[in-house]
């Protein structure tokens, strides 16, 4: 809802510029102004707000001025226009979604590219952050892990590497976009003590590893 908001108020910006320019024709003119009407109007429509009934050339009729019948009958005919263009913008997006289905019907294989910029999480040790793609229906992964090593700083262990934590999940096929449900899966591993609290330095372990957190999220 939003993106189509911003799409049509970019787009009413463009053409109040075109109409305060002054150098359109007038049969240009006038046909921009009903475009610009329109748009008003079916903006209105989604967003639930109050429908403005106008004349033939888009002006805002005055009810002290006209009639009650013909302010029915104009209201009738607005409704009218901005419910064939609700079904139009329907049918785009329908046909839209059919097209895109059957590209990736039609593609071998996808990939999936994931650029990791951070790791918000206090460990308090180094630690190893695992990402793969997994099946919540069949409970199994359907991808390799991809590691990253992070250290107790705040940054990755191989510095090198900063902001350049990138990776691609490849060679998934038609099986794969036919599952219900694929979820992006993050395990967090602590490398370090037995124990967060163990201070004694006589007991003070180092290299283990043991699980810390995971996460998920549904990306189809």
């Amino acid at each position: 809802m939003f993106r189509s908001v911003q799409h049509m108020i970019y787009d009413l910006i463009e053409w109040r510029s075109q109409i305060l320019s002054g150098t359109l024709p007038q049969d240009e003119l006038k046909e921009l102004k009903k475009k610009v009407t329109a748009k008003i109007d079916y903006g209105n429509r989604i967003l639930d707000l109050d429908l403005v009934v106008r004349d033939e050339d888009g002006n805002i009729l005055d009810p002290e001025q006209t009639s009650t019948i013909s302010l029915f009958r104009a209201h009738e005919i607005a409704s009218k226009q901005v419910e064939e263009r609700l079904l139009e913008e329907k049918s785009q997006k329908q046909n839209i979604d059919i097209n895109r289905q059957a590209k990736f019907a039609a593609t071998p294989s996808f990939a999936l590219f994931v650029n990791l910029k951070n790791v918000v999480c206090k460990i308090g040790e180094d630690a190893e952050v695992l990402m793969s793609l997994y099946d919540p229906l069949e409970s199994k992964f359907i991808s390799e892990n991809y590691l990253v090593r992070w250290s107790s700083s705040g940054l990755p262990k191989d510095i090198d590497r900063l902001h350049n934590l990138r990776a691609v999940f490849t060679d998934l096929g038609s099986k794969d976009l036919k599952r219900e449900k694929i979820s992006f899966v993050c395990q967090i591993v602590r490398v370090g003590r037995m124990e967060l609290r163990d201070n004694n330095t006589r007991k003070l372990t180092s290299g283990l590893r043991r699980p810390f957190g995971v996460a998920g999220n549904c990306c189809v």
